[in-house]
């Protein structure tokens, strides 16, 4: 090789973005994209101990831009953009379909890894659960398919109850919707009745229960929905209202609520850590299998069954994974 040329050749490798953030020692960066608001501590710091056990530490050897939609499920895309970007190395989109989805019409090439409540083949995110294909795979943790022992406990709880709510959000994907309409269709068989109350956000919700005695609810079932991040709000709204209600995730139990089954929230985030540490490795996401979730719970809360003057059967009891006292 000519020495002009050489030059030449480095001068272009100086130049080029790649190159050059390889030769500054930059680490890899990835994008965090949520819909909701900042999550809690325990499930960060699940999802970093994830990353952890395939070798990355956040300011050490990677780092995150963290993007939060804060419920306004629009800015969605434009976050998604905009890690688009950043060039990212991968973007993640932990306990979020709607993130997932905007993060996969921003990008074709960059690797994304999602967990999500519901069919990531019905959403359009993979081709199938075993062979992704394209740029994204992740974790399913299948809430829809929950919904039916939730109640069941629900109404286990409170064999006499026979006017039962649920909550619903109507920015849920429509599997969620759709599961809710079965559900009542399911309770009429046992002679309940199911009410369905279509809340984006914890105000409407309390519009909604005000007028319960009218409505006649006995219990609540909260489906999944964008109301994580105003779990200690809901549970308190709920515990003014004395209404026995069922939620979707622990988090919930642990801050007032009086019941919660659900698969277990800082397992999916840790795995999604996992799966994110795994591509920055170097896998390709089209090839590493969806993973479903394996670990559920059923959390009970004594003090708040106390306070409604609920006597929890003791079957119940025996089978939960872990009793608030």
């Amino acid at each position: 090789m000519r020495r002009r040329d050489f030059i030449k050749g480095l001068a272009g490798l100086a130049t080029c973005p790649v190159a050059a953030r390889a030769q500054q020692g930059a680490v890899p960066v990835i994008g965090y994209l949520y819909s909701g608001s900042r999550v809690s501590p325990p499930l960060l710091t699940a999802f970093w101990q994830g990353l952890g056990e395939v070798g990355y530490f956040e300011n050490q050897n990677v780092s995150v831009e963290y993007r939060w939609a804060n419920n306004v499920l629009d800015e969605l895309p434009k976050l998604a953009a905009d890690l688009v970007r950043q060039r990212v190395a991968v973007i993640t989109t932990p306990g979020s379909s709607q993130a997932a989805l905007a993060a996969k019409a921003a990008t074709s090439s960059i690797p994304i890894i999602f967990s999500t409540g519901v069919d990531p083949v019905e959403a359009g995110l993979v081709a199938s659960l075993n062979q992704p294909g394209g740029n994204v795979t992740g974790v399913y943790y299948m809430q829809v398919e929950l919904l039916a022992k939730q109640f069941g406990l629900l109404h286990e709880l409170l064999p006499r109850a026979k006017h039962f709510g649920i909550v619903v959000n109507p920015n849920n994907p429509p599997a969620i919707r759709s599961a809710a309409v079965e559900l009542q269709q399911a309770a009429s068989s046992i002679g309940a009745q199911i009410q369905v109350l279509s809340v984006s956000s914890y105000a409407e919700l309390d519009d909604s229960l005000s007028n319960i005695s009218q409505q006649r609810l006995e219990a609540l079932l909260v489906s999944p929905g964008q109301f994580f991040g105003d779990r200690v709000d809901l549970a308190a709204l709920v515990a003014r209202r004395a209404l026995p209600t069922m939620y979707y995730a622990r988090e919930f139990a642990e801050v007032g609520g009086l019941v919660s089954y659900g698969s277990d929230l800082a397992d999916q985030y840790h795995q999604t850590g996992i799966y994110t540490g795994r591509v920055l490795k170097g896998a390709r996401p089209a090839d590493i299998p969806v993973t479903q979730a394996t670990k559920f719970e059923l959390i009970i809360n004594l003090k708040t069954a106390k306070a409604l003057g609920l006597e929890i059967p003791p079957t119940l009891l025996a089978r939960a994974d872990r009793v608030i006292e």
